[in-house]
């Protein structure tokens, strides 16, 4: 922080160190997004390929019944507003 004005030659290196400066911290940054690019399409295959796993077990095996029965051995099904939970709520 000279109060001293410069000369032409000293300002042309101060700006050539300073672009030097942006163009390696540039080339840092684009290494930086290209590693983390890496590693998201690594965690997106590792995803892609549990879900595909876990849909051809549920292939397998049989679906549910979704409806909730009302009783013993009774084949109507309840009203949304009867079904409660384990834990004594209603469902909605």
């Amino acid at each position: 922080m000279d109060d001293e004005p410069k000369s032409a030659a000293e300002m042309k290196e101060i700006r050539q160190n300073r672009k030097a400066a942006q163009d390696a911290e540039g080339i840092k940054a684009m290494a930086d997004i290209a590693a983390a690019d890496i590693a998201i399409r690594k965690r997106t295959a590792n995803l892609r390929a549990l879900r595909l796993a876990k849909e051809a077990a549920d292939r397998d095996r049989p679906a549910e019944p979704a409806v909730a029965y009302a009783g013993r051995g009774n084949s109507f099904p309840m009203r949304a507003s009867r079904i409660r939970t384990l834990s004594g709520r209603r469902v909605f």
